[in-house]
């Protein structure tokens, strides 16, 4: 009987196996695979064929970490550009001195700093060394639109000038000028500074392209005001 149950047995196994499909057998290796250890995927080589997606999820975060420094860094640098060239705009701006037109109190090779917020708050004044755009009459004789000069305002509208006997006047009343090199050598007529422009000289009186030579200035010209000078150090300081 025991012999006749096992005959039976492998009988009904044969049976199932011979009556399998492909698709039941499939099935049966992949149940085997599935219960099998995790395939390790083969790394890329340096045959030039890309990566796995295991290699590509694990370099993704350094690729993000670098990307992120660099673009902080790029944000940084665009900002401290927009900055400068707002400062340098509306705010202030180095100027080299490339004459001795403003000898004693500036010498050639000066640098300063021009700040150009106060005059939108008051009118130039008097005394005030202004960096400007020359005017039309000097354009007209071949000076660049963007060729900077620099003066001292000697009057504003409304004053009258007058140089007469080595001496400047404004309103009929002689300027004490200790910061000029030597006074002026020639002589003007009383004059009256239109609305809207000032006067202006240079402290070489003698050697100066100034508005005793080419007429007023109009404030529209003005760059800013120069007030503190950098370079050289041994004459840091206001000007």
């Amino acid at each position: 009987m025991a012999s006749e149950e096992k005959d039976l047995a492998a009988t009904t196994e044969a049976r199932e196996l011979v009556a399998s499909t492909p698709e039941q057998q499939k099935y049966q290796t992949n149940q085997i695979l599935d219960s099998s250890k995790p395939i390790v995927e083969p790394k890329s080589d340096l045959s030039g064929k890309p990566p796995v997606q295991g290699e590509i999820i694990a370099k993704t975060p350094l690729l993000s970490r670098l990307w992120q420094s660099w673009g902080e860094n790029l944000q940084i640098l665009l900002i401290a550009l927009v900055l400068a060239l707002f400062i340098r705009t509306f705010v202030a701006e180095p100027r080299f001195i490339p004459s001795d037109s403003m000898l004693p109190t500036l010498q050639v090779g000066d640098r300063l700093v021009v700040e150009k917020v106060s005059y939108h708050f008051h009118s130039p004044s008097t005394g005030d060394i202004v960096v400007f755009d020359p005017p039309s009459q000097l354009q007209v004789l071949g000076y660049a639109k963007n060729q900077a000069f620099i003066k001292r305002i000697i009057a504003t509208q409304g004053q009258t000038v007058q140089v007469k006997n080595g001496t400047v006047y404004r309103n009929d009343h002689p300027l004490k000028e200790d910061y000029i090199a030597e006074s002026p050598e020639y002589e003007l007529g009383k004059i009256q500074v239109p609305e809207g422009q000032v006067f202006v000289m240079g402290d070489n009186r003698n050697n100066s392209n100034d508005s005793h030579i080419w007429g007023f200035l109009p404030k529209e010209n003005i760059i800013g005001r120069a007030f503190f000078r950098f370079w050289p150090t041994d004459r840091m300081g206001s000007v």
